[in-house]
């Protein structure tokens, strides 16, 4: 498919959050990106995830590569610092993180602890906000932002738990962003994949369930990839979706409008 694409987005700059490895959903997002000829700036986590991140930013050409953890003070502020010194603009932002406690995760909600949530929404939910608000400055010619969700945000799955409620307020926070940042030509977006095999899936009870659940509600029959997320996102980001905006644009094959 790659070859089709045509580079739609070229002298676009866009920083994405959340390469953890060449399963992700982020590295989707940006391999879509550079195919467009976006050019990219990737980060790591910590120095742990940085030996499987860093071989990608590079195959992907990406200009600025740096760590990123939104749970460390000033390191937010730095990655956009340096965008604005080294780029002087942003076009397309991609958040594409997530976490809660082990602990937290694979117990009931009813047994989800009080710092284990404000854990959850904080990197989860709301350091897309603080994401938001650096970013907004340089897009000053408009931009695109997204947000990585899930099904289990409006509808119950099982085993989903804590990350239910915490998708939830990350796509009503996409919906107050945009209602924000459209005078400025700002569009947000809340992405639902279906259920991928990345390694923040994995922390999930039962998750082969969901996978093949998905494969046999979608009309499509059969699961989406990274490149369906990344692709959809590419196009979103062009001016051929220059009037759409807020919504939650599912990217599952269409298993979400199957009861």
């Amino acid at each position: 498919m790659s070859d089709q694409i045509r580079p739609v987005l070229t002298g676009h700059r866009a920083l994405v959050v959340g390469v953890a490895n060449e399963h992700s959903i982020a590295y989707g997002c940006a391999k879509a990106f550079r195919t467009a000829g976006a050019e990219l700036a990737i980060t790591w986590l910590n120095e742990k995830a940085r030996p499987y991140v860093e071989p990608l930013a590079k195959e992907l050409e990406a200009t600025i590569t740096a760590p990123l953890d939104v749970a460390a003070p000033g390191q937010l502020e730095a990655v956009f610092e340096r965008i604005g010194a080294e780029w002087g603009k942003l076009d397309i932002l991609v958040h594409s993180i997530a976490f809660a406690p082990k602990e937290d995760l694979q117990g009931g909600l009813l047994d989800c602890s009080a710092e284990g949530f404000a854990k959850a929404m904080d990197v989860s939910c709301h350091s897309f906000i603080r994401m938001a608000r650096l970013a907004a400055p340089l897009m000053s010619q408009g931009g695109t932002m997204f947000a990585m969700s899930y099904y289990g945000a409006n509808r119950v799955v099982p085993n989903y738990n804590v990350m239910g409620p915490v998708k939830a307020a990350l796509e009503a926070a996409c919906r107050y962003l945009a209602f924000e940042l459209g005078p400025s030509d700002i569009r947000v977006h809340a992405i639902s994949p279906g259920p991928l095999k990345t390694r923040a899936a994995s922390g999930l009870k039962d998750f082969e369930l969901l996978l093949n659940e998905a494969a046999q509600k979608s009309p499509i029959g059969e699961l989406v990839d990274i490149m369906d997320v990344g692709f959809t996102c590419a196009y979103l980001a062009t001016p051929f979706a220059r009037r759409v905006t807020g919504g939650t644009v599912y990217v599952d094959g269409g298993a979400n409008i199957v009861a």
